[in-house]
């Protein structure tokens, strides 16, 4: 009588993946993914792509121009040493019809899947490391304030424009008044406690607003105070954005 026996090894994949998402103020994302061969042997990477959800398009940043054509930021190198690492980029952009939906995700969201296709030698089967990717949605709180334009570098004392969107987080209706309060660097122009209208829940509006600077270099936006008529409370947003202020050369040839 013969007994057989049958023994299970653990398998571990070679790479270590780690992946980040980073928010930006014009709702894009950056996905960082790095790729680490935690293995004594060489890995050769076949294939990394990405998959994901139908609310985004994606694009690769892991090319540089030389002489007209791109080419891998990699070079012709397909393989990893033995804890050699390297990373991938990708530029993320929210699809013009979702958003409204994407002002109202809360909480852990499934946002795709990476796919690595790999072999340790020449000539074996390539093998499949499917990493889910998750992101945690940032938490917007009742209501948000981001930028749609704002110029990179302005003149001092002359007047510039920034288009400003308030989005609605909440589920329920509000009335939004603007009021602006100056700083040291920045003045408003224009009126102060201006009546922007009802805002519905999940919905977002634009408005332009002029202001100018009265110190030179990097300048902080700030003094942004939005009040729901409704509820009869003000959000206060400090540090929208930064502008570089620089002289004016009818002054300086003068």
């Amino acid at each position: 009588m013969f007994f057989r026996k049958l023994c299970l090894f653990p398998f571990l994949p070679p790479l270590d993946v780690k992946t980040k998402f980073y928010n930006s103020e014009m709702d894009d994302l950056f996905l960082e993914v790095q790729i680490q061969n935690i293995s004594s042997s060489t890995v050769f990477i076949q294939k990394v792509s990405l998959e994901l959800s139908v609310m985004y398009t994606v694009e690769e940043l892991n090319t540089v121009n030389q002489a007209g054509k791109d080419e891998c930021t990699f070079g012709t190198r397909t393989f990893l040493q033995s804890m050699e690492g390297r990373q991938y980029l990708y530029h993320l952009q929210l699809k013009q019809e979702f958003p409204e939906k994407a002002s109202t995700i809360r909480g852990l969201t499934e946002m795709g899947k990476l796919d690595i296709v790999w072999k340790r030698n020449l000539g074996e089967m390539a093998l499949l490391q499917t990493i889910q990717l998750e992101r945690q949605a940032p938490g917007n709180g009742t209501i948000r304030l981001s930028l749609e334009t704002i110029p990179d570098t302005v003149i001092l004392e002359e007047p510039f424009h920034i288009t400003c969107k308030i989005t609605n987080c909440s589920n329920r209706k509000m009335k939004l008044i603007l009021k602006m309060c100056d700083t040291d660097s920045i003045r408003w122009c224009g009126s102060s406690g201006r009546y922007l209208g009802k805002l519905p829940p999940s919905s977002s509006l634009c408005f332009t607003l002029t202001l100018l600077s009265l110190k030179l270099g990097l300048q902080s936006i700030s003094g942004i105070q939005i009040t729901d008529k409704l509820l009869k409370r003000t959000y206060e947003h400090g540090d929208v954005a930064k502008v570089y202020v620089i002289p004016s050369m009818v002054k300086i040839k003068s």
